[in-house]
């Protein structure tokens, strides 16, 4: 599916991607606790070794993904300031 540009989008439709930003948000949160945990039961159960810090590997992919979420969702807050106007 293309993407529309965001001064296409009706409010309604900036305000539920705002919910899915929002919601992946808390998804990624989850994410990221169940690999640290992971982590933690790595190291205690077999000591440390390349598996015991692979799930970083899936936290930084994470962050750096949620800092283009973070972008978008000022633009598309922006926006919907401009549709208020």
């Amino acid at each position: 599916m293309e993407r529309k540009q965001f001064k296409e989008m009706s409010s309604h439709e900036l305000l539920i991607e705002i919910k899915k930003i929002k919601t992946r948000k808390i998804v990624d949160a989850v994410i990221i606790g169940f690999s640290f945990g992971v982590m933690i039961f790595s190291a205690v159960k077999n000591g440390f070794n390349f598996f015991t810090f692979f799930p970083l590997l899936v936290v930084y992919l994470i962050v750096k993904n949620s800092k283009n979420d973070k972008i978008l969702q000022n633009e598309i807050e922006k926006e919907l300031e401009a549709n208020h106007e």
